[in-house]
């Protein structure tokens, strides 16, 4: 799959086993930043133990307010082994987590389904959580089907000139779309165990961009008349300007209070019923992991 790599939408078609690198700027060997029992994911994917995050380096989008940018654009991490990965995993349940969280993936995932076979093999259990920006193709989500319990899509927008504007994602809704819908294909409504923690089924993020009001809508719009209420919805308010967002002034802020809480008022009017929101006070850079390579 990384011989003619086209696992996401720019379709490089580069040989990463040669150690050509496309948009993403990764090869052949995994690159993390971190790995660490993470309680900052919604309730029931951290519950009270923490949910097991891998973070990978390097990312096929280019957010200019990424939180996230000392892996996702300036290449931080440690280069490991498919093996060392499904050691990782099971490190991860031994530790109590209640899930394995592979965080921005899309990019290793041929190598990250070796790695599953490899610890399911040697006694993996736990749910596995894809948690991923959606801009990948719909055959790299099928190749997945059997090996992920819960996906965590974002959706991030509607309208394609802010896709272009602030992530260099053409076509990123037409596609996102698409792939969320597969998604929705493999794991079926939401499974909870008896402790609240979601142990199959999908949550869709949406975090909400100052001025964006109208698109934030629009996403809405198009997961409640897709899915009624067989998933649930993450509306965020934790939007924080960092990185290259000083060079978009409409965006090098926090969001107004009061549109979050209309979409919030919409997103209820519309009749959805299975969401979550956050409240004031998670736009804040102590929210933001320290990439020191912990846990690789």
């Amino acid at each position: 799959m990384i011989e003619n790599c086209t696992l996401c939408v720019r379709n490089c078609g580069i040989n990463r086993l040669n150690g050509e690198v496309g948009f993403c700027n990764s090869g052949k060997r995994i690159k993390l930043g971190r790995v660490s029992l993470h309680h900052w994911e919604e309730p029931c994917i951290s519950g009270n133990k923490g949910s097991g995050t891998v973070f990978f380096s390097n990312c096929n989008l280019k957010c200019v307010f990424c939180q996230n940018h000392a892996i996702s654009n300036s290449g931080t991490g440690k280069e490991i082994s498919i093996k060392r990965l499904s050691e990782i995993f099971l490190e991860q349940q031994e530790k109590g987590a209640h899930n394995i969280n592979l965080v921005t993936p899309t990019h290793f995932v041929p190598q990250i389904i070796e790695a599953l076979k490899l610890a399911k093999n040697s006694g993996l259990v736990i749910p596995i959580v894809y948690n991923t920006n959606s801009y990948e193709n719909l055959e790299t989500i099928k190749a997945l089907n059997g090996y992920i319990d819960i996906y965590l899509p974002d959706l991030k927008y509607f309208d394609d000139k802010y896709a272009v504007k602030y992530s260099n994602a053409p076509n990123y809704f037409s596609n996102a779309s698409k792939i969320i819908e597969e998604m929705f294909t493999q794991v079926g409504k939401p499974v909870f165990d008896k402790n609240g923690l979601m142990k199959k089924g999908m949550i869709i993020r949406h975090l909400m961009l100052p001025g964006l009001l109208f698109d934030s809508k629009k996403i809405i719009d198009y997961i409640y008349n897709t899915f009624k209420d067989s998933v649930f919805i993450s509306l965020m308010n934790q939007y924080t300007p960092m990185f290259n967002s000083s060079k978009y002034p409409e965006i090098n802020k926090r969001i107004n209070p009061k549109h979050y809480e209309s979409l919030i008022d919409y997103s209820i009017n519309l009749g959805i019923t299975k969401a979550y929101i956050q409240e004031h006070g998670t736009a804040s850079e102590s929210f933001i992991p320290n990439f020191d390579l912990r846990g690789i």
